[in-house]
């Protein structure tokens, strides 16, 4: 066998694989802190950020109350102070001469007392349904309804009292087979 001293190894170990150098992970982007609020013990004013409802082509800014079967519509315009119910057509009655009891009168005043504005808004309200109570109170929601529209710096105040809030509560229906809603015809065992 012939061998050549002078030719190189047929095997040659290839050169170590360098190793990934570990490159450094981007630096997370640090959100600036959220400016923190003074602590104090006074709740920070309500500020409306809600432009005014436009009142309609005669000045009118309106409300719609509801409370069990009553639907009061209201509208509301700067003025003298003076509030009406209509009871038919072109006839109007005070809220002394409509309502018999205090308390319906006080529901009815209730908004504008809370906003200072009884003395410089006009009320115009025409309720159908319901009795006294529920009208009184439909009103009431209706001339909030209308105050909120007027000014919106008004909303906190109102709801506040709970003058914006729509009573939910409603008549049961009579159920068939039943004296009344849950009212059961008297049983006789014999």
């Amino acid at each position: 066998m012939n061998e050549d001293t002078n030719t190189p190894e047929a095997t040659e170990t290839p050169a170590p694989a360098e190793a990934p150098t570990p490159t450094a992970a981007p630096a997370p982007i640090e959100a600036p802190a959220p400016e923190m609020a003074p602590l104090s013990d006074s709740p920070a004013p309500a500020v409306s950020t809600k432009a005014p409802a436009k009142s309609d082509a005669q000045g009118w800014w309106w409300g719609t109350g509801r409370r069990k079967t009553a639907v009061a519509r209201v509208r509301i315009k700067p003025g003298s102070g003076e509030i009406k119910i209509r009871v038919s057509r072109g006839k109007h009655k005070s809220v002394d001469e409509y309502f018999t009891e205090i308390r319906d009168r006080e529901d009815v005043i209730a908004p504008l007392k809370a906003t200072d504005t009884a003395s410089k808004m006009d009320v115009i309200c025409r309720v159908d349904g319901g009795g006294y109570m529920g009208q009184a109170q439909a009103i009431r929601l209706g001339i909030s309804r209308a105050l909120k529209g007027y000014d919106p710096a008004f909303e906190g105040t109102l709801r506040d009292k709970g003058y914006l809030t729509r009573d939910p509560r409603e008549v049961e229906r009579k159920k068939p087979g039943q004296a009344g809603a849950r009212r059961k015809f008297q049983f006789s065992k014999r």
